[in-house]
């Protein structure tokens, strides 16, 4: 049975990534935006909608330490597993605006994390700041962009047909990752695998899945900047808006158990794709394989 939903998850996930990024291509050209904002917004919001949902599932069962682990867990398979798989297999290039525009703001919500869990707990206060910040980042995205998009011509129903696509495209995604992780997760409990270590890597590999799915298909069309947009938003999204959201309806506390050793190598890898984004706009090969190993040498220490 875990098997068959494996296989079926699978199927299911490579369809919707291939709807999603189809209709987030065209809805980008439908209304004169960048591949890059559309990916940062539609395509990074939509694919972390089973992070959302997981994550407040946890806290509301009483499990924080899965919850914050899925997080926290999630972004470090953003851009470890998932960003390093996929530059490792095709090269990806973007705009020089990411670098000093959004990947910024990601170290800088990484960063914020790494200090406000000090106390190790997540307040409602703190939710709301939370959420108030990612506000800011929107608006300030918003701005950015309304001064340089273009004309178009396409019509209301091609851009219906994209919202469409890309709205069938989350729906696929999140069906088939919800396959894969309650096989997941029923395995590693039944192994006596702690909860921590289940939030950090079944859980949110299983909830990273969306990204993986749709990130392969873009780079497969040569999409670098809904590639890159996809993770860095979904990381912003992960952090700010789950984690706010979260924190808001239900304030948690954080076990001390490993919980630095897991954010000091998320601010690490935020940091790391920084320098190899600088070096000619794009992320080689090497560099992909630099970054999937780094995740795979942390995983290892989880399970050390």
């Amino acid at each position: 049975m875990n098997g068959l939903l494996i296989v079926a998850g699978c199927a299911i996930l490579w369809i919707g990534g291939e709807l999603l990024v189809r209709g987030a291509r065209d809805l980008a050209r439908a209304l004169g935006l960048s591949s890059l904002v559309v990916g940062l917004t539609v395509v990074a919001f939509g694919t972390s909608s089973p992070e959302l949902a997981a994550t407040l599932t946890a806290a509301y069962q009483g499990a924080p330490d899965v919850a914050f682990g899925n997080v926290v867990g999630s972004n470090l398979a953003n851009l470890g597993l998932i960003l390093g798989l996929t530059a490792l297999l095709w090269p990806l290039e973007t705009h020089a605006r990411l670098l000093f525009r959004e990947m910024p703001f990601m170290v800088l919500a990484s960063l914020l994390l790494f200090l406000v869990v000090r106390d190790l707990s997540l307040t409602r206060f703190e939710g709301i700041a939370f959420l108030a910040l990612l506000a800011v980042f929107l608006i300030y995205l918003v701005r950015c962009e309304a001064g340089s998009a273009v004309s178009n011509d396409a019509t209301s129903g091609a851009k219906w047909l994209s919202l469409v696509l890309v709205a069938v495209g989350i729906l696929l995604l999140t069906f088939g990752a919800r396959a894969l992780i309650a096989g997941a997760v029923g395995t590693a409990r039944g192994m006596g695998i702690s909860e921590r270590v289940i939030g950090l890597t079944m859980v949110a590999i299983g909830t990273s899945l969306p990204e993986l799915a749709s990130c392969l298909v873009a780079a497969r069309h040569r999409e670098g900047d809904i590639v890159l947009g996809n993770l860095i938003g979904s990381n912003i999204f992960n952090i700010l808006c789950i984690l706010g959201v979260t924190a808001a309806v239900h304030p948690f506390a954080i076990h001390g158990e490993g919980v630095w050793v897991d954010l000091t190598a998320m601010l690490a890898m935020s940091v790391l794709i920084w320098p190899f984004l600088a070096t000619g706009m794009r992320i080689q090969r090497w560099e992909g394989g630099v970054l999937l190993a780094g995740y795979l040498a942390y995983i290892g220490f989880l399970f050390a």
